[in-house]
Formats: C-alpha cells, structure tokens, sequence
C-alpha cells in the first residue's frame, strides 16, 4: 500500500497483510537484498542481478523488489537518492528481529519501544540508507 510518502509492507507468519509488489529502488542491489533475506527470513525468488525479487512463502502475492536504480528502466530523474520513505514490516516478535538487525550492523534509528496506537516498534536504516519500521501489535497481559 502506498501513501505519497509511506510504503507499508505487512511481513508475517499469520497475522493480516497486504500483498503485492512493493519496489525498493537502490544503488546495492545484493547487499540490500541480504539485508532483508536475513532480517526477515524473505527468500530470493528471482535474481536478474539488476534486480532481486524477495519472497514471503506465509504471505502468497507478497513480493518486495530491490531495483538497480541506476538501470536503464528506471528514468533518469528517479535515480536520484530516494527520500521520504518508511518500509514497515510487521512481524511476530519484534525483540528477536531487533537483536537480528544489531547483529547484522544495521543502523539503529530507533530502539524497541511501545507505540500508543498499539504497536511495540523499531527503527533501522537498510544498507541503501532507507528507514525500516518494524513493529508488533502488543499482546494485552
């Protein structure tokens, strides 16, 4: 789903999403694309080098792109450095992916804290640069 400036990426292994191709043009196409297999479990479901399209087997129709995005089907004024773009993922267990995203060095913007709408929350920058929401509902005791 895509609001202007927020693209939400609902990743899980049961709760509700929001399948689709959602594309993340960038200038490290692999590094970026690891980056996601290995903070999110996502599997490579199709490597044209250029671009990496990632996978989700408990979310069918699920697709995230990684977009070479100085290839020559990306227009030239879209090549420049993307801005104003949050991907949110919602998995089970935010603590366990936080320790994922510091043991791969990933940027720490944000650490795990409760949100008042309801969503227990993290923040990191991916290796292109681009902020990654990572959120839980928080279960009532």
């Amino acid at each position: 789903m895509l609001y202007s400036t927020y693209t939400s990426v609902w990743c899980n292994d049961g709760g509700q999403n929001e399948p689709g191709i959602h594309e993340h043009p960038c200038g490290a196409v692999e590094q970026t694309a690891q980056f996601y297999q290995d903070l999110l479990g996502l599997r490579r479901a199709r490597d044209f080098g250029w671009f990496i399209l990632l996978a989700d087997d408990a979310l069918p129709g699920f697709e995230l792109g990684i977009l070479d995005k100085d290839h020559e089907i990306v227009p030239k004024t879209g090549a420049q450095a993307f801005s104003g773009v949050l991907l949110t993922f919602v998995v089970t267990d935010v603590e366990a992916t936080f320790r994922q995203a510091v043991a791969l060095g990933a940027e720490v913007v944000e650490s795990p804290r409760d949100m008042p709408y309801g969503q227990r929350r993290f923040i990191v920058r991916d290796p292109a640069g681009t902020l990654v929401d990572v959120s839980a509902p928080i279960r009532p005791d």
